[in-house]
């Protein structure tokens, strides 16, 4: 069979096909993926639990001029052996076997509109050495945005109290506070911070995790992300590592998938902006 070349003149041809004749020369190269792995690379070495969707948001917030979509990001990543699973750990530091005060969900079904509408808190465990140490956590639901944390050795409610407060501390108090029915956070004293400045109180039903599962995620991240991957040896250096993943990492740097891959910082920033509202301080001061 005679090629289009031989039988027409390559300018009649191209000129139908409406090309430029220098088309008919032109050699494709190689893509040189060299740079686009090495930088993927550099990704995955600082954010190893990453998937190729946010390795090539992370791609496109760098300066490294590296530039793929998602499907290339992951055929890459799976060349490289880059595709890792997280390893799973223990779950809540929270005891709801207790007489004391127990409160309805009544977040359920609210879809928070603004910032500080709806507070949900948690506590984990953080393995220190040969010990566990605890976590506890207060997020702001509307901007994903970490309000306040305190770790201790131990799990009762100046732990989660030391957290309110932090939060409290830089941010104007919430609507609603939703927690598990642990103690810690059915005790008096975080009840009465808390209804002082017109909180109302909100737990997920006992035995019904999902219902606080805002707050999960949040533990769930921070183990992946952060915990796991790292060998604490004593509280001080847990407590450094934590805060700089909550406090930059995760509340500044993050992209997050359900605010369209904007930072929190960023989200909560544009928001406030939009509605004519002072920015507050966002950080809490890491103790």
């Amino acid at each position: 069979m005679r090629s289009l070349s031989q039988t027409y003149p390559v300018s009649t041809s191209c000129a139908v096909l409406g090309l430029p004749r220098s088309s008919y020369y032109h050699q494709a190269k190689p893509r040189d993926e060299q740079g686009l792995r090495e930088a993927i690379v550099e990704i995955a070495r600082r954010r190893p639990t990453y998937g190729s969707r946010r390795v090539a948001v992370a791609l496109q917030r760098s300066s490294s001029g590296a530039r793929a979509g998602r499907h290339s990001v992951r055929r890459l990543m799976r060349e490289m052996g880059l595709a890792i699973k997280p390893k799973r750990g223990r779950g809540s530091g929270t005891d709801s076997r207790h007489s004391l005060g127990r409160y309805p969900n009544l977040i359920k079904g609210i879809q928070p509109e603004r910032p500080n509408q709806v507070w949900v808190a948690d506590i984990t465990y953080v393995r220190v050495g040969s010990e566990f140490v605890y976590l506890a956590v207060i997020m702001d639901v509307f901007t994903r945005s970490v309000r306040g944390w305190h770790i201790s050795w131990t799990a009762g409610q100046s732990l989660t109290l030391a957290a309110l407060r932090k939060a409290l501390e830089h941010h104007p108090a919430p609507e609603f506070h939703h927690s598990d029915q642990g103690s810690q956070y059915a005790a008096k004293a975080y009840i009465k911070l808390l209804r002082g400045r017109g909180t109302q109180i909100s737990m997920a039903a006992p035995g019904k995790p999902k219902e606080n599962g805002y707050a999960e995620r949040l533990i769930r991240t921070t183990k992946e992300e952060e915990v796991y991957l790292s060998d604490y040896q004593n509280m001080a250096e847990a407590r450094e590592q934590l805060g700089y993943f909550i406090e930059v990492v995760y509340n500044q740097q993050r992209p997050h998938s359900a605010l369209d891959y904007l930072t929190l910082a960023e989200f909560e920033g544009e928001w406030l902006l939009r509605n004519s509202l002072k920015l507050p301080e966002i950080l809490c001061p890491i103790i």
